[in-house]
């Protein structure tokens, strides 16, 4: 079994790396017919993983799909970034304008937490807190 699994890893990166070579109008149908060929099957996402590692001369369905999924899951983490960092200044700037002192351990402990749901608990604290710490109290 072993001996087929590496057979079959080493046939799918021949196969990539020939196709590498061969006109665009005869190597998309060739990815598609393999990935449609290899159903679920452990290898099929090897194919894909062997596709994706440079998909600038593959312009096929596959291929395209693959990108989509990266491009997606960028703009999704980013999204989640800009939400953080967007709440942590919400912070900051309500305890400088309450005229409260942030130590840079508070500031950073602010600036580098990723999870929303602690960061919207502290967002509602700080319009009442009297000092950096009572953002995080009760925790």
């Amino acid at each position: 079994m072993l001996g087929a699994v590496r057979a079959s890893r080493h046939l799918l990166k021949t196969l990539s790396t020939a196709l590498r070579d061969v006109p665009e109008i005869i190597a998309d149908p060739l990815v598609e017919l393999t990935a449609q060929g290899l159903g679920n099957r452990p290898a099929a996402q090897q194919w894909r993983n062997l596709v994706a590692v440079d998909l600038s001369f593959y312009k096929s369905f596959m291929a395209e799909e693959i990108r989509d999924e990266g491009r997606s899951e960028g703009r999704s983490e980013g999204r989640s970034e800009g939400r953080s960092e967007g709440i942590a200044q919400g912070i900051l700037l309500f305890l400088a304008r309450a005229g409260i002192d942030v130590p840079d351990e508070a500031r950073e402990r602010i600036t580098t937490c990723g999870d929303l749901d602690t960061l919207n608990r502290w967002l509602l604290r700080a319009p009442t807190a009297r000092s950096a710490e009572d953002v995080f109290a009760e925790e």
